[in-house]
């Protein structure tokens, strides 16, 4: 089991990142949100769904993975993002607004999870998987083209 911190959302940055009361910033981690502003699909929605998870002024609770990195290269602190009792890392890919991201081919203790979670919103064309042209693999950031 990885270490468990309780945090406040300050505000939600993009579809896989938040900042938190203080100013520290997490990246949430093993998944991979299409980008905002960068031409890609689904970016905004992203972020929207994020948001719709994750208020400010809202209670976390921050897991690290001993397998993993604590901190990317921008100094910010890798983590997965629970509220109550739902893993937020692996709702955002069962919503389709995310995608599994295995950096350098390192899987997780919630691997599984997030590959189920991929696989159930593909099947169901939900998010960007119905919204877009999806170019993904879990070793790879994912890349979405508009669909038409």
């Amino acid at each position: 089991m990885g270490s468990e911190d309780a945090a406040i959302v300050q505000r939600v940055a993009d579809g896989d990142s938040i900042v938190l009361e203080g100013g520290a910033r997490v990246r949430l981690l093993q998944i991979d949100a299409p980008e905002l502003g960068e031409g890609e699909c689904y970016g905004k929605d992203a972020l929207e769904e994020l948001e719709r998870m994750l208020q400010p002024k809202g209670a976390i609770v921050l897991e690290s993975d001993p397998r993993l990195d604590r901190v990317d290269r921008f100094q910010r602190l890798l983590r997965y993002v629970r509220v109550d009792d739902t893993n937020v890392n692996v709702e955002l890919v069962r919503r389709g607004a995310a995608t599994p991201y295995f950096r350098r081919g390192v899987r997780g203790r919630h691997a599984g999870a997030l590959l189920d979670a991929a696989d159930e919103a593909r099947d169901e064309r939900r998010g960007m998987w119905g919204s877009c042209r999806v170019s993904w693999s879990s070793n790879r950031q994912v890349e979405t083209r508009p669909a038409r």
